[in-house]
C-alpha cells in the first residue's frame, strides 16, 4: 500500500475541516488571540484545529500518535522511538500573521514512520482562495492537484532567496549569515514561515531558510521539497526536523548556499575571538 492510500483520507479530512475552522476565525474579533509563556501567539483557531485533528486521528482507526504544538509539553529532539507512526501537527503556522489579518498562515501536517516523514500536507486557505501542497514518499509533490518541481537555476548569483526575518533581537551571528547569503544572491527577501519553502518546491524561488523552528514547523516541508526534486537540511547538511535551523533549496545550489552560510558563521566566530 502506498502512503497516500494509507494516510491520504485522514490528511485530506483534517485539512478540509481545518480550513473551515481557520477561515471562520480569520479577521474575526472572536479569534481570542493571546500570548503563550514563550511569547508566541495562540488563538482559538489553533486550539480548535488541534482538537479536531486529535479527534479525527482517534476515529480513523490508524495506529498513530499525535505531536501537536498546542498540546505538546516537551519539544522532542529526535524522532519517535515507540515503533508507531506519529502525526506532527502545527494547527496554525504563522499565528502571528493570522492574528493580524495577514493571509500567509496554514495548517501543517506530517506523518513520521521510523524516523522518516512519509506523508505531508500544507493547507493555506486564505491564499488564492485556498491552496494546498502535499506529498507522499515516492509519489511526487503537488499543489492543488498539479505536480510541482523545483527550479533549475544552478548558481546562487542568479537565484532568488527568501530568509527568516532579522529583527532587532536576532543573534548578530545570524544577521551576518543571512546578510552574506542575501548579498550573494541575485535578489532576496526576508519572509520566513512555511510559504517560502513551498515557493522553493514549486520553483518560484531557489532557496529559503528558517533559523528558529520546531518539528511541527517543518514536518511536511522537508518531504514536499524533496518530492519536488529539491533538498532540505540543517546548516550542517543533516536531514532532520529536530535541529531548528532549516535550509531548503532546488538542490542544484544547496551546497553553495551552505558554504556561504558556514563561511559567514566562521568569520563571525573569528571576529569574537
Amino acid at each position: 500500500m502506498g502512503y497516500r492510500a494509507k494516510y491520504g483520507t485522514l490528511l485530506e479530512g483534517i485539512a478540509e475541516e481545518a480550513e473551515t475552522i481557520a477561515m471562520n476565525y480569520f479577521r474575526s474579533p472572536e479569534m481570542g488571540a493571546e500570548k503563550k509563556r514563550d511569547g508566541t501567539v495562540v488563538t482559538l483557531a489553533d486550539k480548535a484545529v488541534e482538537a479536531m485533528a486529535l479527534r479525527r486521528t482517534r476515529e480513523s482507526g490508524l495506529a498513530i500518535d499525535v505531536l501537536g504544538e498546542e498540546t505538546c509539553t516537551d519539544i522532542p529532539r529526535e524522532p519517535s522511538r515507540t515503533g508507531r507512526a506519529r502525526m506532527i501537527l502545527d494547527p496554525i503556522d504563522g499565528t502571528e500573521e493570522f492574528s493580524r489579518g495577514i493571509p500567509t498562515f496554514g495548517t501543517l501536517i506530517g506523518i513520521e514512520e521510523e524516523g522518516e516523514i512519509v506523508a505531508g500536507m500544507v493547507s493555506a486557505p486564505a491564499l488564492e482562495h485556498g491552496t494546498r501542497w502535499w506529498a507522499y514518499r515516492g509519489e511526487g509533490a503537488f499543489r492543488n492537484g498539479q505536480p510541482i518541481h523545483v527550479s533549475r537555476v544552478e548558481r546562487l548569483s542568479e537565484a532568488m532567496i527568501f530568509t527568516t526575518g532579522t529583527g532587532p533581537n536576532k543573534d548578530p551571528q545570524v544577521r551576518a549569515m543571512l546578510r552574506r547569503l542575501l548579498d550573494a544572491a541575485r535578489s532576496g527577501r526576508s519572509f520566513g514561515g512555511f510559504w517560502q519553502h513551498m515557493l522553493v518546491a514549486e520553483g518560484a524561488i531557489e532557496a529559503a531558510m528558517d533559523w528558529v523552528s520546531k518539528p511541527w514547523d517543518l514536518a511536511p516541508l522537508v518531504l514536499i521539497v524533496e518530492e519536488a526534486g529539491g533538498k532540505a537540511t540543517t546548516l550542517e547538511g543533516e536531514r532532520t526536523i529536530y535541529k531548528g535551523r532549516f535550509v531548503s533549496s532546488n538542490g542544484l545550489l544547496h551546497e553553495e548556499v551552505l558554504r556561504v552560510l558556514r563561511g559567514a558563521q566562521n568569520d563571525s566566530n573569528q571576529a569574537r575571538l
